[in-house]
């Protein structure tokens, strides 16, 4: 059966991080807030019930930013967002030629509500993708069956007619596991290798 739909993740694929720095390496030295105090008191804490819509992001932030330094939840998060927005235009660029050759192309994501929001709308994520499927919005993340029940309820399509393009090895795992085609993105790949992995025909235009 041949794919219909390309789902790509987000971090690591469409956004690339140069020289494989994390947005928070100049945290302290930016803003004066440790990195390594906030992955123990927010993400460690908090983020699981944020990235999975069941609290808002500013609710859990405002908890702990205080105690971390002089900034604001609002200061942290532009911050943290714009620092984490280098797209891949090479990749972005190639999925015209995917789309124009019959592929629907889609974000499949853990992203939170507000940086769902921030990809799709201020990057402007949505002028090349059909839509984003991503954590908060779907209630799971990619290693559970139920976000690819819910992302098959959307697009209508058979679980082998979709393919998950990710860079993580436990959620193309899990995709697989599923019944959709799966490929491990790595700084290397091109989409080009992509399409002729998971639909042969496509690349040469047979």
């Amino acid at each position: 059966m041949d794919v219909r739909a390309l789902m790509f993740d987000v971090d690591g694929v469409v956004i690339r991080r140069p020289g494989g720095r994390s947005w928070d390496a100049d945290l302290e030295a930016d803003l004066g807030i440790d990195p390594a105090a906030l992955g123990r008191r927010f993400f460690a804490v908090h983020f699981g019930d944020v990235v999975l819509g069941r609290a808002d992001l500013f609710d859990r932030l405002d908890v702990v930013v205080p105690a971390l330094g002089g900034i604001s939840s609002r200061e942290l998060v532009d911050y943290w967002f714009a620092r984490d927005a280098h797209l891949d235009e090479r990749l972005l660029n190639d999925l015209g030629e995917a789309r124009a050759r019959g592929l629907d192309v889609h974000l499949a994501t853990v992203q939170e509500h507000h940086r769902a929001r921030y990809l799709w709308d201020t990057l402007g994520l949505r002028r090349y993708f059909a839509s984003m499927h991503y954590a908060a919005d779907v209630g799971h993340v990619k290693t559970e069956e139920g976000f690819y029940r819910v992302v098959e309820s959307r697009t209508g399509l058979r679980p082998a007619e979709h393919c998950l393009v990710d860079d993580t090895q436990e959620n193309v795992s899990a995709a697989e596991r599923e019944g959709w085609k799966a490929v491990l993105w790595t700084p290397e790949s091109r989409l080009e290798h992509v399409l002729g992995m998971v639909t042969p025909g496509i690349r040469d235009g047979g």
